[in-house]
């Protein structure tokens, strides 16, 4: 069992906005639940009043490196303690992090020193247990998508974190960048008119440093169209069934830490959401996208996300976890508009972070635990559809509209 996980990984439309058009943007490139909740989180930060929230990290992977950064910066965490089964790679962070605390398996870490919120960084397959055992023995939890291998094991999950008046979030953070709060906002004050569908795309060529993405509970809708997932349902509200197809185009693969593998999760997906008021939407991603942007999307100019009105669409300029502003067309004679090119500080990694200042706060985050579950049903159903060619209704909801 590998728990190291090797990573692949408000604002309205108004006259405030630097409007570019595309051209010069490319040279300057559960609702009954959330009483309980916000009860739960401002009790906890009335007794910590006045201390840090200690932090510690299972996972020391690559996805450790991009996190460590962020929340070693911020004045409400930490971080004491760093664990994984490859010690050494806790040793690193230690010694990069000035983390007081290392340790080689989880039981060690919540035996060990005391803290508050756990990180799980890990294989995603081993999401399920490791924040079960964080739970059980009274850790909250920031968990790195998907918060379990499936929607029951991740319901149960959060019905243990009420148990015990602890509070359970899950990446990913896209609806906290300022361009999802001004899309967010142009479709409920029907700045695109009636809304009849969306587009979310994302897509490469696939992870080559580990194997986990390829085995089963990997794949690529909750490595990649988890964000178009969070960020469509996000915007246009739940889910109510799916239809999709899953294949796997490349049957083997050949990765850093295994070699020579058989491919066992979808690689390839598409996926139709019916939400309401007869709005449709489709995600596709999968491992065999030729992006000469690459894995990273740096340099990205051409919109992911895409919403259509009958007045209007509007499209989300980069990827949704690196958004670089949204091109809004209103117009039969004006060109297209390019808003909100700045993401104001926010970066993707910045879950954790996020929720971390809002325990501190006592303040409920936009993130939460029923929006990253109605996503992980979504995967659910749409394994589900491809098998057996149905149409898949869902149960779950949240809080909606988020902005």
């Amino acid at each position: 069992m590998n728990m190291s996980y090797e990573f692949r990984n408000s604002h309205c439309l108004n006259s405030n906005f630097n409007h570019m058009d595309r051209k010069e943007f490319l040279k300057k490139t559960a609702l009954a639940g959330v009483g309980t909740l916000l009860a739960n989180i401002t009790g906890w930060g009335q007794t910590q009043a006045g201390d840090k929230l200690r932090l510690a990290i299972i996972g020391c992977g690559s996805v450790s490196g991009q996190y460590l950064p962020h929340i070693t910066k911020s004045p409400y965490i930490e971080v004491v303690s760093c664990c994984d089964i490859i010690y050494e790679r806790a040793l690193h962070r230690a010694k990069e992090f000035n983390i007081p605390h290392t340790y080689d398996h989880i039981d060690k870490l919540l035996a060990g020193a005391p803290f508050d919120l756990m990180l799980t960084l890990t294989d995603m397959q081993q999401h399920g247990q490791l924040n079960h055992k964080a739970l059980v023995a009274g850790k909250n939890v920031w968990s790195e998508k998907p918060l379990a291998n499936t929607y029951l094991e991740g319901k149960a999950l959060l019905e243990l974190a009420k148990s015990k008046k602890l509070r359970i979030w899950c990446a990913p953070a896209v609806v906290n960048s300022p361009q999802f709060a001004l899309m967010s906002k142009m479709i409920q004050e029907g700045k695109l008119g009636r809304i009849a569908a969306a587009h979310g795309q994302y897509g490469h060529t696939g992870p080559t440093w580990s194997a986990f993405f390829y085995e089963k509970g990997g794949g690529s809708m909750p490595d990649l169209g988890v964000y178009n997932f969070a960020t469509l349902t996000g915007l246009l509200g739940p889910a109510r069934s799916v239809m999709a197809m899953t294949t796997i185009v490349n049957p083997e693969r050949t990765v850093d830490n295994k070699g020579h593998i058989k491919v066992e999760a979808e690689d390839n997906a598409m996926v139709i959401m019916e939400h309401a008021k007869g709005i449709l939407s489709h995600v596709q991603c999968g491992f065999n996208y030729f992006d000469p942007h690459g894995h990273e999307g740096k340099g990205q100019t051409q919109s992911t996300i895409r919403i259509f009105g009958d007045q209007g669409n509007m499209g989300l300029i980069g990827y949704d976890w690196a958004p670089l502003g949204v091109e809004v067309a209103t117009s039969w004679t004006e060109p297209p508009q390019i808003v909100q090119p700045d993401p104001e500080g926010y970066q993707w990694q910045e879950g954790a972070t996020s929720i971390s200042e809002s325990m501190m706060k006592k303040v409920e985050p936009r993130i939460n635990v029923h929006h990253a579950l109605h996503v992980l049903e979504i995967i659910e159903a749409a394994r589900n559809s491809s098998a057996t060619g149905t149409r898949i209704m869902l149960t779950s909801t949240f809080k909606w509209p988020m902005v």
